[in-house]
C-alpha cells in the first residue's frame, strides 16, 4: 500500500488534479467539481420515489455514456451497474463495488432559502440519496478517466440501486439481477447530519439496525358504549397491544440485542359511543442483533397473540420482513479508514455509533463482504442538526467532494492490498 501511495502523484490524467504526495490518484478535478454540485442539486430539483427513478436512471446512464463507458439498466426498469476500467491482467479477480441508492422519499421539501428545493409536491430527497449517487457517479468518472490514462490497476463496479426506502428494500433486486457477480468487496456511504463535512463516520460490525414492519388487524363484536360487557371492546384491546406487546417484547430477548416494537399508526371508531368492530395498528420493529432479528417475527406474533387473545380479539398479524442490521466487515472497515486517512489526515475519521435506521445495504453484506461510512454533510459550526426524513434536509456540498475522493482512493489501495 506504501509503494502505491508513495508513487500517487505522478503520471495524473489529463485535466485532474495532481494529488499530494502519499495520497493516491484520484483527487476531484475542479472543473468537474462544479458539474457534479450541478448534477446534485438538478436530482434534488426531481426527486422520484423507489421503484419510480426513470428520470434519475436516464440522467445517471446519459453522464455516464457521455464518459465512454456502458452503464446496464437494471430488468426492473429503473437502477443500473456500469463497470469501469479493467485489464488483461485483472481479468477474472474480484471487483470492488461502489453502491449508491437513488431514490427519494414522500414527504415535502420545506426549505426555503435554497434554489434548488424539490419542484414536485410531496417528494423530497431528505435521506440524501441525491448525495449517494452524486458521488458514485463523481467516483466513477475520475476512475474512467485514470482507467482511460492506464493507471487504473483493478476494474470497479459502479451500483445505482432503486427502492432503497422500500421494504426489504432494491437490493434484493439488484443481487437478483446480478449485481454482485463478480464481486468481492462492496462499499457505500451514508449522509450523517451529526458529522462535519470533511469527516466521516466508521465502526466495526453493526452499523445500522434491522428494520421490519408489523400489521395488526383486530375484529370482534362492536356495540354501544353504555354495555362494553357484551361487546369485544376494541379500542381496549388495541390500547393494550400498543402498551404491552413492546414490554412484552422486551421481556422475552437479551436486552442487548436491541429488539424493539414502536407503533406509528393506529386506527379504530368512528364515534365517541360506538364501541368499534374492526382496529388497526403499525409500526416497525427493530433490532441491533442478527441473529434476534432472525427469531423477530415468531417472537413478535406470540406477544401479539396474546394480548389479543386476552380481550377476546380476533387478530390477524402481518409481519413484513425489512431489512437485517448493516454489519461492517472489519477489513472493509479498515480500507474505508486508510482510505479517509490517506486523503485528509487521521483526525477525517472520528468513531461512530450504530443507529436505529435501517439500510437495504445489509443485502449485499448476506454475500460479499463490505462497509458503509457515515458521510459527513453537516456545515462545520452549525448549530442544531437539520435531520435525515425531514422536510428541511439538506447537505453541505462538500461532502460531495470527500465522498469522491474517498472512493477513489479505496479503488486504489484496494487494488494495492488484493493478492487474488
Amino acid at each position: 500500500m506504501n509503494q502505491l501511495m508513495s508513487r500517487a502523484s505522478t503520471d495524473a490524467p489529463e485535466g485532474a488534479e495532481s494529488a499530494p504526495p502519499g495520497n493516491p490518484p484520484g483527487a476531484l478535478p475542479e472543473e468537474l467539481r462544479a458539474e457534479l454540485i450541478a448534477f446534485r442539486r438538478d436530482l434534488h430539483m426531481h426527486p422520484e420515489l423507489g421503484n419510480q427513478e426513470f428520470r434519475t436512471t436516464a440522467a445517471i446512464k446519459a453522464r455516464l455514456e457521455k464518459a465512454g463507458l456502458t452503464p446496464r439498466v437494471l430488468p426492473v426498469g429503473t437502477g443500473l451497474v456500469c463497470d469501469v476500467g479493467g485489464t488483461p491482467e485483472s481479468a477474472g479477480r474480484p471487483v470492488l463495488a461502489l453502491r449508491a441508492d437513488i431514490d427519494a422519499l414522500p414527504i415535502p421539501d420545506t426549505k426555503t432559502s435554497v434554489s434548488y428545493r424539490s419542484t414536485v409536491p410531496d417528494r423530497a430527497h431528505a435521506c440524501g440519496h441525491d448525495v449517494h449517487t452524486t458521488v458514485v457517479l463523481g467516483a466513477g468518472l475520475v476512475l474512467a478517466g485514470l482507467a482511460r490514462a492506464g493507471q487504473l490497476p483493478h476494474p470497479v463496479r459502479l451500483i445505482f440501486q432503486p427502492a432503497e426506502e422500500v421494504l426489504p428494500g432494491g437490493a434484493t433486486d439488484a443481487v437478483a439481477c446480478g449485481a454482485l457477480d463478480g464481486v468481492g468487496r462492496i462499499i457505500a456511504v451514508h449522509c450523517d447530519p451529526r458529522v462535519d463535512a470533511g469527516r466521516i463516520g466508521l465502526r466495526h460490525g453493526p452499523i445500522t439496525s434491522a428494520c421490519d414492519r408489523l400489521e395488526v388487524s383486530l375484529d370482534g363484536p362492536g356495540g354501544h358504549t353504555a354495555r362494553p360487557h357484551l361487546t369485544t371492546d376494541l379500542v381496549t384491546a388495541a390500547a393494550k397491544v400498543v402498551s404491552d406487546v413492546p414490554a412484552l417484547v422486551g421481556r422475552r430477548v437479551d436486552a442487548r440485542s436491541g429488539l424493539s416494537v414502536t407503533w406509528g399508526r393506529i386506527d379504530a371508531g368512528h364515534a365517541c359511543n360506538v364501541i368499534p368492530q374492526h382496529a388497526e395498528l403499525s409500526g416497525t420493529i427493530r433490532c441491533l442483533d442478527i441473529n434476534t432479528w432472525r427469531q423477530a417475527p415468531d417472537i413478535v406474533h406470540a406477544a401479539v397473540q396474546e394480548v389479543a387473545d386476552l380481550y377476546r380479539a380476533k387478530s390477524v398479524i402481518n409481519y413484513v420482513r425489512g431489512v437485517p442490521p448493516v454489519v461492517n466487515d472489519p477489513d472493509v472497515t479498515d480500507l474505508l479508514r486508510a482510505s479517509m486517512t490517506a486523503r485528509r489526515g487521521v483526525e477525517a475519521v472520528e468513531d461512530t455509533e450504530q443507529s436505529l435506521g435501517g439500510e437495504d445495504f445489509s443485502w449485499y453484506l448476506e454475500h460479499v463482504p463490505g462497509a458503509m461510512a457515515r458521510l459527513g454533510v453537516r456545515t462545520p459550526g452549525e448549530r442544531g442538526v437539520r435531520d435525515l426524513h425531514q422536510g428541511d434536509f439538506d447537505a453541505d456540498e462538500h461532502a460531495i467532494t470527500v465522498g469522491v475522493e474517498l472512493f477513489t482512493a479505496a479503488a486504489f489501495l484496494d487494488a494495492a492490498t488484493r493478492t487474488a
